[in-house]
Protein backbone atom coordinates (compact mmCIF):
# COMPACT_ATOMS: atom_id res chain seq x y z
CA UNK A 1 0.00 0.00 0.00
CA UNK A 2 1.56 3.39 -0.72
CA UNK A 3 2.01 6.10 2.10
CA UNK A 4 0.85 9.28 1.98
CA UNK A 5 3.65 11.62 -0.22
CA UNK A 6 6.63 12.83 0.92
CA UNK A 7 8.03 16.36 0.37
CA UNK A 8 11.38 14.35 -0.74
CA UNK A 9 13.60 16.35 1.88
CA UNK A 10 14.19 13.41 4.20
CA UNK A 11 16.05 11.08 1.75
CA UNK A 12 18.55 13.47 0.30
CA UNK A 13 21.90 13.06 -0.02
CA UNK A 14 24.31 15.28 2.07
CA UNK A 15 25.24 17.07 -1.07
CA UNK A 16 21.66 17.61 -1.90
CA UNK A 17 20.81 19.02 1.99
CA UNK A 18 21.35 22.33 3.28
CA UNK A 19 24.71 22.53 4.06
CA UNK A 20 25.78 22.64 8.11
CA UNK A 21 25.65 25.35 9.86
CA UNK A 22 28.25 26.02 12.80
CA UNK A 23 26.75 24.77 16.13
CA UNK A 24 24.16 22.45 14.54
CA UNK A 25 23.67 19.86 17.16
CA UNK A 26 24.64 16.16 17.15
CA UNK A 27 22.02 13.34 16.93
CA UNK A 28 20.70 12.74 19.56
CA UNK A 29 17.80 13.76 22.54
CA UNK A 30 18.15 17.41 22.27
CA UNK A 31 18.42 17.22 18.35
CA UNK A 32 14.87 15.05 19.08
CA UNK A 33 13.29 18.26 21.14
CA UNK A 34 14.74 20.40 19.02
CA UNK A 35 12.61 19.09 16.11
CA UNK A 36 9.57 19.07 18.02
CA UNK A 37 9.58 22.44 19.22
CA UNK A 38 10.50 23.57 15.63
CA UNK A 39 8.08 21.19 14.19
CA UNK A 40 4.92 22.69 16.07
CA UNK A 41 5.69 26.32 15.02
CA UNK A 42 6.35 25.90 11.32
CA UNK A 43 3.06 23.27 11.11
CA UNK A 44 1.10 26.44 12.89
CA UNK A 45 2.78 28.82 10.67
CA UNK A 46 3.16 27.26 7.52
CA UNK A 47 -0.09 24.35 8.16
CA UNK A 48 0.77 20.44 7.13
CA UNK A 49 1.39 21.17 2.89
CA UNK A 50 3.36 24.45 3.40
CA UNK A 51 5.88 23.03 6.07
CA UNK A 52 8.57 21.30 4.49
CA UNK A 53 11.18 18.89 6.86
CA UNK A 54 13.74 21.38 4.87
CA UNK A 55 12.49 24.33 6.77
CA UNK A 56 11.61 22.76 10.14
CA UNK A 57 15.29 21.20 10.75
CA UNK A 58 16.46 24.83 9.39
CA UNK A 59 14.41 26.15 12.51
CA UNK A 60 15.46 23.21 15.03
CA UNK A 61 19.15 23.85 13.45
CA UNK A 62 19.64 20.55 12.75
CA UNK A 63 20.31 18.31 9.31
CA UNK A 64 16.93 17.34 7.65
CA UNK A 65 18.31 14.31 7.57
CA UNK A 66 17.53 14.18 11.31
CA UNK A 67 13.93 13.79 10.66
CA UNK A 68 14.10 10.60 8.58
CA UNK A 69 16.04 9.44 11.52
CA UNK A 70 13.87 10.02 14.78
CA UNK A 71 10.65 10.37 13.43
CA UNK A 72 10.24 8.16 9.88
CA UNK A 73 8.50 11.04 7.61
CA UNK A 74 7.28 14.11 7.81
CA UNK A 75 3.79 12.93 8.54
CA UNK A 76 5.85 11.16 11.69
CA UNK A 77 7.03 14.38 12.96
CA UNK A 78 3.67 15.45 12.82
CA UNK A 79 2.01 12.95 14.67
CA UNK A 80 4.53 13.27 17.60
CA UNK A 81 4.57 17.07 17.45
CA UNK A 82 0.67 18.13 16.78
CA UNK A 83 -0.93 14.94 17.09
CA UNK A 84 0.70 13.83 20.15
CA UNK A 85 0.34 9.90 19.35
CA UNK A 86 3.29 7.96 19.00
CA UNK A 87 3.17 6.19 15.58
CA UNK A 88 3.38 7.49 12.50
CA UNK A 89 0.50 7.68 10.28
CA UNK A 90 1.12 6.13 7.23
CA UNK A 91 1.68 2.65 9.42
CA UNK A 92 -1.75 3.68 11.04
CA UNK A 93 -3.74 3.90 8.15
CA UNK A 94 -2.19 0.48 7.06
CA UNK A 95 -2.74 -1.19 9.86
CA UNK A 96 -6.14 -0.55 9.99
CA UNK A 97 -7.12 -1.21 6.34
CA UNK A 98 -5.09 -4.47 7.02
CA UNK A 99 -7.82 -7.13 7.26
CA UNK A 100 -11.79 -7.62 6.73
CA UNK A 101 -13.21 -4.24 5.13
CA UNK A 102 -16.41 -4.56 7.75
CA UNK A 103 -14.11 -4.75 10.97
CA UNK A 104 -12.29 -1.49 10.07
CA UNK A 105 -14.66 0.56 12.61
CA UNK A 106 -13.51 -2.09 15.41
CA UNK A 107 -10.08 -1.89 14.12
CA UNK A 108 -10.33 2.11 14.44
CA UNK A 109 -11.68 2.18 17.84
CA UNK A 110 -9.10 -0.71 19.37
CA UNK A 111 -6.38 1.64 17.93
CA UNK A 112 -6.79 4.51 19.34
CA UNK A 113 -7.48 3.34 22.43
CA UNK A 114 -4.67 1.64 22.31
CA UNK A 115 -2.52 4.74 21.63
CA UNK A 116 -4.23 6.80 23.89
CA UNK A 117 -4.46 4.56 26.99
CA UNK A 118 -1.00 3.80 27.18
CA UNK A 119 -0.48 7.07 28.28
CA UNK A 120 -3.52 7.39 30.81
CA UNK A 121 -5.17 9.86 28.10
CA UNK A 122 -2.56 12.01 28.56
CA UNK A 123 -1.61 12.74 25.01
CA UNK A 124 -4.84 13.37 23.82
CA UNK A 125 -5.28 15.66 26.67
CA UNK A 126 -2.54 17.44 25.48
CA UNK A 127 -3.68 18.05 22.19
CA UNK A 128 -7.07 19.23 23.14
CA UNK A 129 -5.37 21.77 25.05
CA UNK A 130 -3.08 22.85 21.77
CA UNK A 131 -6.66 23.22 19.74
CA UNK A 132 -8.22 25.28 22.12
CA UNK A 133 -5.50 27.33 23.10
CA UNK A 134 -4.46 27.96 19.59
CA UNK A 135 -6.94 28.28 16.57
CA UNK A 136 -3.80 27.85 14.17
CA UNK A 137 -3.25 24.34 15.61
CA UNK A 138 -7.14 23.18 15.27
CA UNK A 139 -6.99 24.26 12.04
CA UNK A 140 -3.72 22.17 11.12
CA UNK A 141 -4.94 19.43 12.66
CA UNK A 142 -8.39 19.74 11.14
CA UNK A 143 -6.60 19.51 7.48
CA UNK A 144 -4.61 16.83 8.38
CA UNK A 145 -7.02 14.34 10.61
CA UNK A 146 -10.04 14.95 8.42
CA UNK A 147 -8.38 16.11 4.82
CA UNK A 148 -5.10 13.20 5.33
CA UNK A 149 -5.53 10.84 7.34
CA UNK A 150 -9.51 9.73 7.60
CA UNK A 151 -10.37 10.81 3.91
CA UNK A 152 -7.70 8.82 2.65
CA UNK A 153 -9.18 6.09 5.03
CA UNK A 154 -12.64 6.52 3.71
CA UNK A 155 -11.34 6.75 0.08
CA UNK A 156 -9.53 3.25 -0.03
CA UNK A 157 -12.94 1.66 1.46
CA UNK A 158 -14.63 3.30 -2.04
CA UNK A 159 -17.73 4.71 -0.42
CA UNK A 160 -19.32 7.85 -1.89
CA UNK A 161 -19.34 11.65 0.48
CA UNK A 162 -16.03 10.76 1.65
CA UNK A 163 -15.43 14.11 3.16
CA UNK A 164 -18.76 14.12 5.03
CA UNK A 165 -18.07 10.30 6.31
CA UNK A 166 -14.73 11.53 7.32
CA UNK A 167 -15.77 14.47 8.76
CA UNK A 168 -18.42 12.08 10.96
CA UNK A 169 -15.42 9.63 11.64
CA UNK A 170 -13.74 12.62 13.52
CA UNK A 171 -16.68 13.27 15.55
CA UNK A 172 -16.91 10.03 16.96
CA UNK A 173 -13.47 9.48 17.48
CA UNK A 174 -12.71 13.07 19.47
CA UNK A 175 -15.78 12.53 21.04
CA UNK A 176 -14.90 9.23 22.59
CA UNK A 177 -11.31 11.04 23.51
CA UNK A 178 -12.83 13.47 25.02
CA UNK A 179 -15.39 11.71 27.37
CA UNK A 180 -12.72 8.69 28.03
CA UNK A 181 -9.73 11.36 28.85
CA UNK A 182 -10.57 14.97 29.23
CA UNK A 183 -14.45 14.97 30.99
CA UNK A 184 -14.28 10.95 32.33
CA UNK A 185 -17.49 10.66 32.49
CA UNK A 186 -17.93 7.22 33.74
CA UNK A 187 -18.89 4.38 33.06
CA UNK A 188 -17.06 4.90 29.83
CA UNK A 189 -14.24 6.56 31.14
CA UNK A 190 -13.16 3.32 32.89
CA UNK A 191 -15.10 0.66 30.57
CA UNK A 192 -12.89 -1.76 29.14
CA UNK A 193 -11.62 -1.87 25.55
CA UNK A 194 -14.11 -4.52 24.48
CA UNK A 195 -17.05 -2.54 25.95
CA UNK A 196 -16.19 0.76 23.92
CA UNK A 197 -15.78 -1.71 20.76
CA UNK A 198 -19.49 -2.92 21.07
CA UNK A 199 -20.65 0.04 21.97
CA UNK A 200 -18.83 2.57 18.98
CA UNK A 201 -17.31 0.86 16.60
CA UNK A 202 -20.73 -0.18 14.24
CA UNK A 203 -21.22 3.34 14.02
CA UNK A 204 -17.68 3.97 12.90
CA UNK A 205 -18.27 1.46 10.20
CA UNK A 206 -21.31 3.10 9.30
CA UNK A 207 -20.03 6.45 8.94
CA UNK A 208 -17.01 4.24 6.59
CA UNK A 209 -19.34 1.92 4.48
CA UNK A 210 -22.94 2.46 5.25
CA UNK A 211 -25.79 4.64 4.56
CA UNK A 212 -25.23 7.78 6.55
CA UNK A 213 -28.17 9.13 4.52
CA UNK A 214 -27.14 11.26 1.57
CA UNK A 215 -28.31 10.98 -1.50
CA UNK A 216 -25.72 8.44 -2.65
CA UNK A 217 -26.06 4.59 -1.03
CA UNK A 218 -23.69 3.33 1.01
CA UNK A 219 -22.25 0.61 -0.89
CA UNK A 220 -18.89 1.54 -2.07
CA UNK A 221 -16.59 -1.36 -3.37
CA UNK A 222 -13.60 -0.88 -2.24
CA UNK A 223 -11.51 -3.85 -0.83
CA UNK A 224 -9.15 -3.71 1.75
CA UNK A 225 -5.06 -4.74 0.60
Amino acid sequence: MSGFAHDGDVNESPRQTEPKRRGRRAGGEDTKAALLTAAREVFVERGFEGATVRSIAARAGVDAAMVNHWFGSKEGLFAKAVLQVPIDPNVLVERLLDGPREEVGERIVRNFIAIWDATGGGQFAAMVRSITSQEQVAEVLRRFFVQVLLKRLVSHLGAPDAELRATLLASQIFGMGVVRYVVRFEPLASADVDTVVRAIAPTLQRYLTGDIGTDHAGTGTGHVS
